[in-house]
């Protein structure tokens, strides 16, 4: 039986190097298993869309989607867009059988990543000393997507050894400066940011921009299109996949179409 095809869905910009991160994570994906279809859509700003991915894939004959969203900070309850291309793709194709899976984030495994981004920037600042850190994200509405990204950065500084405020850019928390403020409060003086991000977009631009100036001593780059996202990535599409598998089973027996799936919630 042929493999669903993959669609990673992530968000556009009018800066042609935030669509590129999700173009990049298609490559590592490749990388790993050559034979997947696997192609790229977005949500925002940018073609194509997952609807006109998903009309192209359709007139190939493909009858199996899985949508990949490359979202970070978004735990249990995803922004309404995915939901809503769910809806318009099954009322548009009735035939497909098309679900989506968790988001990428907030997966533990990723953290690797910002180690390795603020290494590089605190080497590029020729920084050698640190005495606090925070860990910056772009937040989301939900309060438990929340809870599991200050998780994150609760592992990050245990690892480390070092104080950490979380700073959310959504306006659900502090921001990057006021986390730094928060810290200097404390005495502490060399204090570096690392970012949860994917792509250099408008909020990560935002949020670095205010740490430096409120005095971080370094701020790391986005994950960009790293290894560890496309691991991530194929094991969602992998569980969906299962999923998708199981509904179309259930479907059949009940003589009735599988209905449209939207995302699993994750465990804290």
């Amino acid at each position: 039986m042929t493999a669903p095809s993959l669609i990673l869905l992530g968000h556009g910009s009018h800066d042609p190097k935030v669509p590129q991160v999700s173009h990049q994570i298609r490559e590592g994906l490749l990388a790993i298993r050559p034979e997947l279809d696997i192609h790229v859509a977005f949500l925002d700003h940018c073609a194509p869309n997952g609807l006109q991915v998903v009309k192209k894939l359709v007139s190939q004959g493909v009858a199996e989607v899985v949508f990949v969203p490359l979202l970070l900070s978004e735990a249990f309850n995803v922004q309404a867009e995915v939901p809503a291309l769910l809806n318009q793709v099954h009322a548009s194709l009735p035939q497909l059988r098309v679900i989506a899976s968790r988001p990428i984030g907030p997966e533990a495994q990723l953290l690797s990543i910002i180690d390795r981004r603020l290494r590089d920037a605190l080497r590029a600042r020729r920084v050698s000393e640190l005495d606090g850190l925070v860990f910056a994200a772009a937040g989301s509405s939900d309060i438990r997507s929340n809870a599991l990204v200050a998780r994150r950065a609760r592992q990050w500084a245990t690892h480390h050894r070092l104080p950490c405020v979380t700073a959310f850019a959504s306006g659900s928390g502090p921001s990057s400066a006021e986390a730094i403020r928060s810290l200097r409060g404390q005495g502490r003086r060399h204090i570096a940011v690392g970012s949860w991000f994917l792509a250099p977009g408008l909020q990560y631009t935002r949020q670095a921009e205010l740490a430096l100036d409120a005095g971080a001593v370094a701020v790391s780059a986005p994950m960009g299109g790293e290894p560890e996202i496309a691991e991530v990535a194929l094991i969602r599409y992998v569980i969906a996949a299962m999923d998708l598998v199981d509904l179309h089973e259930a479907g059949d027996a009940e003589h009735e179409p599988t209905p449209a799936r939207h995302l699993s919630v994750v465990s804290a």
